[in-house]
């Protein structure tokens, strides 16, 4: 446990939510698919001097002196970036994955200008559409679904009419919540039937995509990835852009991510960038990654022996999406609620064309990248597995929540945070 001593002599109160949230972490499982734990390398340089320094511009072009080690850090950080995805191009700068995306349509795009993403309830992000955005406010989305829920299977002829009727600038392939791999090169051939620009948000499985054990869009010709830093990737909370080949789509990323949309870049993260890229390109990498699908296999098979309705029947990723109102009738919501209560925590989720609001939505959404970066295999995802189904099975039997909630302190006590990997 870190011992955060100036906090603890400055500032007692901020002090006592660290060890409560420390104590957390390490006493439960953390299964929200979105989340990770980072190695103390990365946590080193998140909280490190480059905190202190303003950085406007890029490398050789600042406009503050003493940027010889910025220039350094973020020199290697679009280094490693690039080697670890196959990109010619990278922009390390956006602060996490929305801005990102934000940065790639306002790079590349007029307003009232289209683009075709997954619709939110089969799968997509806010930022692929969501009429609550504010980029929903500039951009004309139009949306693509699944064909049949019960495989996953996206509904590709529809999503070419679609493509052919509407002739979008960016066709935009991605999600936050769908269990399955997308055919990139189907995205690919319907792009360039309408001279469409390619896009993947790879956000929730780029570390997958590195690690080599999921298709990287690149090699059937994408154009741009956007990402987050964190989830997969085990990094700090942070944004990437990342351009296949294509000089004039990065000149633009970069003018409208600085001055464009954002200030000064935060040199702390991006130097935790960094040392998470030179992680991600180790073989353990690659061995996490494996893990990290063959325990959410481990998962959906308890799932499946115990008639929980997985949407799309199960996963080809690192996540899992069960709708509790058919199979316990009971709210997404509550069976996060009562979860949280034995130490297992994820998050309540929207399921396909969901009749239920997203407060109170009918499904929760599952995943393996933390408990596995903590080392549980597949005999142990399948435990965790098991002790969701009881509790949500028994949801108002107190005596055997409290059961179920040492049982879990138990594996979480065999399976303490790793600090390094």
């Amino acid at each position: 446990m870190n011992k955060y001593n100036f906090i603890k002599k400055q500032d007692k109160e901020i002090y006592r939510s660290f060890l409560g949230e420390e104590k957390r972490q390490a006493e439960g499982l953390e299964l929200i698919p979105s989340e990770n734990y980072v190695s103390y390398a990365v946590r080193e340089a998140n909280g490190s001097c480059f905190t202190n320094k303003y950085s406007e511009g890029y490398p050789g072009k600042r406009y503050y002196g003493g940027q010889d080690f910025t220039d350094e850090i973020e020199n290697l950080s679009i280094k490693r970036a690039c080697k670890l995805f196959g990109a010619k191009y990278a922009n390390v700068q956006p602060h996490s994955g929305a801005p990102a995306n934000i940065i790639v349509y306002s790079a590349l795009l007029n307003p009232g200008d289209k683009i075709l993403g997954m619709d939110l309830s089969h799968g997509g992000h806010l930022t692929h559409g969501h009429p609550v955005t504010e980029s929903a406010k500039v951009y004309k989305f139009v949306r693509y679904k699944m064909k049949n829920i019960s495989t996953g299977e996206i509904d590709y002829e529809e999503l070419e009419k679609i493509a052919k009727k509407e002739k979008p600038k960016i066709i935009l392939a991605g999600f936050s919540s769908y269990p399955r791999n997308l055919d990139w090169k189907k995205f690919k051939k319907i792009a360039d039937s309408v001279g469409a620009i390619t896009m993947a948000d790879v956000a929730h499985i780029a570390g997958l995509i590195a690690g080599g054990v999921l298709e990287n869009p690149f090699k059937y010709g994408f154009d741009i990835l956007t990402s987050t830093t964190h989830k997969t990737l085990r990094g700090p909370r942070g944004g990437l852009i990342l351009v296949r080949e294509n000089k004039d789509f990065i000149n633009k990323i970069n003018k409208t991510t600085f001055p464009g949309l954002q200030g000064g870049p935060h040199m702390h993260s991006i130097a935790a960038k960094a040392v998470c890229f030179k992680e991600a390109s180790s073989p353990s990498f690659s061995k996490y990654c494996k893990n990290i699908l063959k325990n959410t296999k481990a998962m959906e098979k308890v799932f499946k022996e115990k008639k929980v309705e997985m949407i799309t029947g199960g996963s080809d990723n690192h996540l899992l999406l069960l709708d509790v109102y058919k199979t316990f009738n009971i709210s997404g919501n509550d069976a996060q609620n009562i979860l949280d209560k034995i130490g297992i925590t994820l998050n309540k989720n929207v399921i396909p064309d969901d009749t239920k609001k997203p407060l109170d939505p009918s499904g929760i959404r599952l995943g393996t990248p933390a408990i596995t970066t903590r080392g549980l295999k597949e005999k142990d995802c399948k435990k965790v597995a098991e002790i969701i189904v009881e509790a949500l099975e028994k949801i108002d039997d107190k005596k055997n929540i409290l059961k179920l909630k040492k049982e879990v302190l138990k594996i979480s006590k065999k399976f303490p945070i790793p600090k390094s990997f």
